[in-house]
């Protein structure tokens, strides 16, 4: 057997996790139901050892930080551990990580294993598992849910499996099987594959944090050119959802002030592709699909962003409008048709804006400057129709390490029917102007109460929740994996 011995950051209780070696066909994992202190876990494996004696006791196969899933190709389940990590920034107080080193295992025993372990099918499959690395662009943290929004934790708490459900958690299928048998998460953590960068600033003598995150889709998921448009459930390639987070920490007897911004962007979604056979020139010409049958699979996309974020949702399309490739231009044309013909048919006004912007051709008849401010204004426009994300976290929380969402729920007595405040917009260009509303906010907000969320100068209160937020992945700070030789 394989026992890994897993314990929480504080050292404060253990838990041990039984695999079966001898079956080659089943993944057969045990977890023990008692929960040991220091001491005690060290006499366990002390008598383990002992009563195997006779095989050559218990061996340290390696220490790590969390299993990232189990796998099987064609006979044998490997398991995959993180053996390395570094801290890449915190949110309120959550550890971020990132992967510097990986490690996967193979589970059962050489002498159960048949040929088809060895095989070159086999090895085939190791290989390509291998070419992912994740050391580059994944992240993941033991305590925050770092595939939802600052304003998702905060307002909408959710834990344990459904966590696992979101589009943004690219080992979701690998954790499956431990997830659905232990039925719990304590043993692995969530990874988020895109981009995460915090660093500090200082403004008039106030120092600030300006966290950027984006996090892929694994629904839809590939390769630029294999993969474009949407799909029939409305999902579409290249989705990256980018949230910018400015926050000041709390001083001495002060809460911590936290403001997010939520942006998305992905493939046109009209059902169309581009032909990389005979790939010779820097880009394949567009095919778009003569039959879109009505929008649904546009409509039913635009429907998926309003129940994710809210309403409304403003479009910018990128798109060009002029030059010598027709491809897009018809493209664009039909993106236009598909907006119009979804916007004509809403039950409401305003849910969708759309708005269509040529960057090379303006910035071919303009002055760059020129440009920036218009694209500027619009943004600033956007922002007052969606607001801005902001709150106050009480510091006591931060340094416990967890949000304690009773606290807000104890203290709001506004009105309860807020909406949505994330914003959707198209473009890198709004994140200046966006920094500046975030540090603006966080500065003037001194007469804003606790816990309000500011909607561009109106004070909303979301629906908060009386719970405790807590991941539950808080044993996978160190795990040791121990196997009994024989």
């Amino acid at each position: 057997n394989y026992y890994i011995i897993g314990r929480d950051k504080k050292k404060t209780f253990w838990k041990v996790l039984k695999i079966d070696r001898l079956e080659c066909s089943e993944l057969k994992i045990y977890e023990d139901s008692t929960t040991y202190s220091d001491n005690e876990c060290a006499g366990l494996l002390k008598r383990l050892d002992e009563g195997n004696k006779k095989t050559g006791g218990l061996k340290l196969v390696t220490a790590c930080y969390g299993i990232v899933g189990f796998v099987k190709f064609l006979e044998p389940y490997y398991i995959l551990l993180i053996t390395k990590r570094r801290k890449i920034g915190e949110i309120c107080g959550h550890a971020i990580y990132a992967i510097t080193k990986s490690e996967m295992i193979p589970i059962s025993n050489p002498t159960v294993r048949t040929s088809m372990a060895y095989s070159k099918n086999e090895n085939r499959y190791q290989k390509l598992l291998c070419t992912v690395d994740l050391t580059k662009d994944f992240f993941f943290s033991y305590s925050y849910h770092v595939m939802r929004s600052v304003q998702k934790n905060l307002c909408e708490y959710k834990t344990g499996q459904c966590i696992y459900n979101k589009k943004c958690v690219w080992n979701a299928f690998l954790t499956s099987e431990i997830r659905n048998t232990l039925k719990n998460t304590l043993w692995t953590v969530a990874l988020v594959h895109g981009f995460f960068k915090q660093v500090k600033l200082s403004i008039s003598g106030r120092e600030f944090t300006l966290t950027l995150i984006a996090r892929r889709s694994r629904l839809y998921a590939g390769t630029r050119y294999l993969k474009r448009g949407v799909n029939k459930r409305g999902r579409v390639a290249n989705d990256v959802e980018t949230e910018q987070i400015v926050s000041e920490d709390a001083t001495e007897g002060h809460t911590m002030r936290i403001s997010s911004v939520v942006q998305y962007r992905g493939s046109v979604p009209l059902i169309w592709s581009q032909n990389i056979s005979g790939f010779h020139k820097f880009k394949p010409e567009f095919s778009l699909a003569p039959e879109q049958h009505n929008y649904e699979a546009t409509k039913l996309h635009f429907e998926n962003l309003a129940k994710r974020y809210g309403k409304p949702i403003l479009i910018l399309s990128l798109l060009k409008t002029r030059g010598k490739k027709r491809a897009e231009k018809n493209l664009n044309a039909a993106y236009a048709e598909a907006i119009t013909s979804i916007i004509e048919n809403l039950p409401e006004k305003n849910h969708l804006r759309f708005c269509r912007w040529d960057l090379k051709t303006h910035m071919y008849h303009r002055r760059a400057i020129q440009e920036l401010k218009q694209l500027g204004e619009f943004f600033a426009d956007t922002l007052d129709l969606t607001g801005i994300f902001y709150c106050h976290v009480p510091q006591k929380l931060c340094l416990e390490g967890f949000l304690n969402l009773s606290y807000f729920d104890e203290n709001l007595n506004e009105n309860e029917d807020a909406g949505n405040l994330e914003t959707k917009v198209g473009d890198g260009v709004a994140a200046l102007l966006v920094t500046f509303q975030q540090v603006l906010l966080i500065t003037c907000g001194h007469g804003v109460g606790a816990a309000v969320l500011v909607h561009m100068g109106l004070c909303h209160v979301g629906v908060l929740l009386d719970v405790d937020y807590s991941v539950g992945s808080h044993l996978v700070h160190v795990l040791h994996v121990l196997e009994i030789l024989g």
